[in-house]
């Protein structure tokens, strides 16, 4: 009889947690933590979480929080979750966002007919 298997879902293009291997020690307290249990431990001890489902990742940063080495693990929102949305001017290539102090004058180009 055949032991069961996990494999990761590679058609997914997101990626939602990235780790430094460099810092990350493979303590998998970030594993145990997950609440959509997306990360599994990986087979060689000492070296970061696997990310088996990116797709099940919730954002909520829980694995984050619970990790002990600072910079070891980041979590990345997609595109369409940025807070933070800067425009570029393409006339003069100032960059402004909405709610910043002082903003750049308004365009009062005529719109090309």
């Amino acid at each position: 009889m055949n032991s069961p298997r996990m494999l990761p879902n590679p058609p997914t293009p997101n990626e939602p947690i990235q780790f430094a291997s460099d810092i990350c020690n493979g303590c998998n307290l970030c594993v145990n933590i997950c609440r959509s249990d997306v990360l599994m431990p990986h087979p060689e001890k000492g070296k970061p979480p696997i990310v088996l489902y990116p797709d099940e990742c919730w954002y909520c940063g829980t694995c984050v929080l619970e990790c002990n080495r600072k910079g070891a693990i980041k979590l990345v929102h997609p595109m369409n979750q940025s807070v933070t949305v800067i425009w570029k001017r393409k006339a003069t290539g100032e960059n402004f966002r909405l709610g910043m102090k002082h903003p750049p004058a308004p365009n009062t180009r005529k719109p090309c007919s």
